[in-house]
């Protein structure tokens, strides 16, 4: 593993994904500033040896490198320009790095407002859910300059397996609408062919096991048609968060006159599982939307 001894890491945001990578921050030999929003979180990475912070302001002040690894575009908002935000105690040297899923044209603009006070900033959005996270081996989308690049790429090593520099601030949100769009569509279609071959008289456990290896085998007919099979909803990624993730694409596409009509149609049905009061299952439970049986 990449020796991280020497260096001070703030993070902010402490959830299913935030926890995992804190640790392995710190056992990398990183010094590891932390807060969250609610408070037991940080007692119990506390109680691990990481180091609380006052507030976001605190844990910039603290620390050369901030990570945020938030829930949507208004908490980064809110961490990073909000009273008491990272932006107060940012100043020349200081890296802030988004790792959450955020919308592009406020990334950009985020990024702006950290640079007139003299530090920098990286999008680096992750896939790979909450076993990645744990694991230490996510695949991580960055948009950023070289320069900044190369200073984060050996956190980067700690936590993914991949990185891969896409382009300027924003690129990597760029991919990441990508990447849950292709999610998104696939979870989807293994919900409707399971449910298919259920309702057909197959059994959806043989059906899968016939496919893997197959042209229609993917990472998430594995994993997550497992889930499906079992019933095992425990979140990895939460169905809130990818109907979230799919409307920010659907928002992307619109400012370039451009329709996703199979994505629109894919956010409808995270809606009707939410509505159901599923939104803080994993995004596997979207069979539920298809087949309420499942």
């Amino acid at each position: 593993m990449t020796n991280l001894e020497g260096w001070t890491i703030g993070f902010i945001g402490l959830g299913l994904m935030g926890r995992p990578m804190c640790r392995n921050l710190q056992k990398a030999g990183a010094r590891v500033i932390v807060h969250n929003r609610s408070r037991a979180p940080v007692d119990e990475l506390a109680a691990e040896g990481m180091e609380p912070a006052q507030g976001p302001a605190d844990v910039a002040a603290k620390s050369d490198i901030v990570i945020m690894m938030l829930t949507n575009t208004p908490a980064v908002e809110a961490v990073l320009l909000g009273d008491g935000g990272v932006i107060e105690s940012v100043k020349p040297g200081s890296l802030v790095v988004d790792m959450g899923t955020t919308k592009v044209l406020s990334t950009r603009d985020y990024a702006d407002q950290v640079r007139a006070k003299g530090g920098d900033c990286i999008d680096a959005p992750v896939s790979g859910g909450a076993v990645g996270a744990e694991a230490g081996n996510l695949t991580i989308m960055a948009g950023g300059s070289d320069p900044a690049m190369a200073r984060i790429q050996p956190v980067f090593d700690v936590l993914g397996a991949k990185t891969t520099h896409i382009g300027a601030v924003g690129a990597g949100q760029i991919a990441k609408a990508a990447n849950q769009v292709i999610v998104g569509l696939t979870i989807g279609a293994v919900a409707e062919a399971f449910t298919l071959a259920r309702k057909a008289g197959a059994d959806p456990a043989l059906v899968r096991q016939a496919l893997q290896g197959g042209f229609a085998d993917s990472r998430i007919l594995d994993l997550h048609g497992q889930r499906m099979i079992d019933g095992a909803f425990e979140p990895g990624g939460r169905s809130g968060v990818q109907r979230k993730d799919l409307d920010q694409a659907l928002e992307l596409a619109n400012t370039l006159d451009l329709e996703l009509p199979a994505t629109s149609l894919c956010r409808d049905l995270f809606d009707k599982l939410i509505e159901a009061g599923h939104g803080d299952l994993d995004h596997s439970a979207l069979i539920k939307a298809i087949d309420p049986e499942a």
